[in-house]
């Protein structure tokens, strides 16, 4: 409380007290004992009435210890079971949470991480891939505004994500890598990256690189196999040495037949080799018969152009070619698909041949189309022409079903610049997304999906859709999702095949760690999407004829099936209507690979790297003591006392308003009593 308070406080006293004073004392005729208790009464109510004016603030100080956090992080990939140190991590782990000077130390917080982070409930080591650096990335986010050095049980061998190396240099937080393994190398060979295009085109060769890597101290020979079935289909004898521990070979295959085609890359193993798992790998490759030549048809240049091109051509089943009206009339027919982009009446030819020959398209507008052209050319739409512009963001129809539009949310994409004005659609047609302005959704159409006369077509009101793309990769980091979303919208086009109930979407093969999803739309009979069907699928091993079936489940308007961690193998599946005659069917292959056992040793070289770089250290199981000693006798983790200031305003306290009724209410019943009222 300031001086300034405390004197306009003394000031409220006196005043009080004067006031008191002149009614009941100045020529009062009272009894004497009678006036001095209405005085005082007084003097408590006016004062009390006059400090609430004033209402000084009260300062309180609360004094508290805060704990340094212990964040203890276990590797929980299959990598670790593997090289035999599952029990060596629990027994670790278990140590450190259970220590009593630890605990009285430290608030500890358990995790385990695989793909992702989760709090340390349970560990089976059954993780499939293993991402240090988004474990590491999150605790440095959770964790920024304390002290939280963070116990890392790990191998240190990381199967997904950015290199952790360097993601743990943008964290604050001191790293201690608990070292899952030891320090002896094993002459190993191994098979470090494959690099081969998942698509090629029949009686094409395609190239296929191979990294191989050798640890080890001797001179050593062995021979690459490809295998395609029982069939070695390349060789090539290979010698490394302490100088020469890694070496690329590259060859070209020729694809021979149209489908999936799978091969195994094998290097023959050394003599008394520990780990021959890495020593082959499989890969697989989708043989088509053509590409699908798209032709981007345009009169004006815009940043649209590139975007589109580098979207659809992200498949490699699919080539853009960007042309001028004139010029796509004289190559028509070497194209599956035509997009128009911003037409005007230099594309009344183009437009015409479509028609005439009854092409598919997809048209793009925007500020600059001739909308009364358009209108005229009878393409089953009308634009209302009022030569106004308006800037409109899209909002995703959930209940759109010619196609399945999965990872995107629209929700946070730039504007789209298109005619202000609605538009009228003459012929059957599915909205994909709408139009929203200053957040108010609209009933008019951004993106649109029509057939008619056996032919397909999509209308995209609204130019300026290369911000789409850079927002994608602003969020994820990767252009994949607004990529994925293009090509399955020109897979539409494309495809002349009628609208079935069930939309299935998959892919045709799946290499050993990856995600085995499966995704469904099912339609009731007025091609309304249903989410409230039952829908299940049947899974079928067609080399032990195994058969599983699953019931799949509704997730942000998709019914989804997760089948990752089945065995490799080749598989048929039908997705079926539990209750109606309502199926569609489809094969797919995993490929027998599994990245968690491709290693030998633990990464000592990184787990050393993050320590030293972190003002760390790093330990080996062996050295369980070492660590607790030092994380107790380092300085940085020691216990600090805070203390918490709170200041409350009088006119808070409730007890002076009940005092303030008190002493009037008191000093009026005794006025009443003696009749001086």
């Amino acid at each position: 409380m300031n001086s300034e308070t405390i004197i306009y406080i003394i000031i409220a006293a006196i005043t009080a007290l004067s006031l008191a004073l002149f009614q009941y004392l100045y020529k009062s005729k009272l009894n004497s004992k009678l006036k001095y208790v209405l005085a005082a009464l007084r003097t408590i109510s006016i004062f009390s009435i006059l400090l609430l004016l004033i209402n000084p603030k009260f300062e309180s100080f609360t004094y508290f210890d805060e704990k340094p956090t212990l964040v203890v992080a276990v590797d929980n990939s299959e990598s670790i079971s593997y090289l035999k140190h599952d029990e060596s991590a629990r027994q670790v782990a278990s140590a450190l949470i259970d220590h009593t000077e630890l605990n009285k130390r430290f608030n500890i917080q358990s995790y385990r991480f695989g793909k992702s982070v989760n709090t340390s409930d349970s560990l089976n080591f059954r993780e499939r891939q293993s991402n240090i650096s988004l474990a590491l990335k999150q605790f440095g986010e959770v964790y920024a505004n304390q002290t939280a050095p963070i116990v890392l049980i790990s191998d240190g061998n990381q199967t997904y994500g950015s290199d952790y190396s360097y993601t743990a240099k943008g964290i604050e937080q001191s790293i201690y890598p608990m070292i899952l393994g030891d320090s002896a190398v094993y002459a190993d060979l191994s098979i470090k990256q494959l690099n081969v295009n998942r698509y090629v085109y029949l009686k094409n060769k395609f190239p296929v690189e191979i990294i191989v890597n050798y640890s080890g101290s001797e001179t050593v020979n062995t021979e690459l196999k490809i295998w395609s079935g029982n069939t070695v289909v390349f060789r090539k004898n290979l010698q490394f040495d302490v100088s020469k521990a890694s070496e690329i070979i590259s060859t070209a295959l020729t694809a021979n037949s149209v489908g999936v085609k799978t091969y195994r890359v094998e290097l023959v193993a050394l003599e008394n080799e520990k780990n021959t798992v890495n020593n082959f790998k499989n890969f697989g490759v989708e043989v088509i018969d053509q590409k699908t030549n798209i032709a981007l048809v345009y009169d004006r240049m815009h940043p649209d152009l590139g975007t589109l091109k580098k979207a659809i051509e992200s498949n490699e089943q699919r080539s853009v070619s960007i042309l001028k009206p004139k010029d796509y009339l004289s190559k028509i027919n070497d194209f599956q698909l035509v997009i128009l982009y911003q037409p005007n009446r230099k594309f009344k030819s183009v437009i015409d041949e479509i028609k005439l020959q009854k092409l598919n398209t997809f048209i793009i507008t925007g500020a600059t189309t001739d909308y009364a052209f358009l209108n005229s050319a009878q393409l089953k739409f009308n634009q209302i022409v009022t030569r106004q512009t308006e800037d409109f963001q899209p909002v995703l129809n959930r209940n759109y079903g010619t196609f399945i539009i999965d990872n995107l949310s629209f929700s946070n994409y730039p504007p789209l610049k298109s005619e202000f004005g609605n538009i009228e659609f003459l012929s059957a047609h599915d909205i994909a997304l709408y139009k929203s302005v200053n957040g108010i959704e609209t009933e008019q159409a951004m993106l649109t999906t029509i057939e008619y006369e056996n032919t397909k077509h999509a209308l995209l009101s609204g130019e300026g859709i290369w911000r789409w793309r850079a927002q994608s990769y602003l969020e994820t980091n990767s252009f994949h999702d607004f990529d994925n979303f293009i090509n399955k919208l020109v897979q539409y086009l494309s495809s002349n095949k009628k609208r079935n109930r069930i939309n299935i979407d998959y892919k045709s093969f799946y290499n050993g760690n990856d995600d085995v999803v499966i995704k469904a739309q099912y339609f009731n009979k007025n091609f309304e999407f249903d989410n409230s069907a039952s829908l299940g699928i049947v899974l079928k091993n067609t080399k032990s004829n195994s058969i599983r079936e699953i019931p799949l489940l509704l997730n942000n308007g998709n019914y989804i099936v997760d089948l990752s961690g089945i065995e490799a193998g080749l598989y048929d599946f039908t997705i079926k209507h539990n209750s109606e005659a309502v199926s569609a069917s489809g094969s797919f292959e995993i490929l027998e690979y599994n990245v968690e056992q491709q290693f030998l040793n633990a990464d000592l070289t990184k787990l050393n790297t993050i320590a030293d770089n972190s003002g760390g250290a790093a330990y080996f199981t062996t050295q369980l003591d070492l660590l607790i000693e030092s994380l107790l006798s380092d300085k940085r983790y020691k216990i600090i006392q805070k203390s918490s200031k709170n200041i409350v305003p009088l006119v808070d306290w409730k007890y002076l308003l009940g005092l303030i009724a008190l002493s009037l209410f008191t000093e009026w019943f005794i006025r009443k009593y003696n009749g001086l009222i």
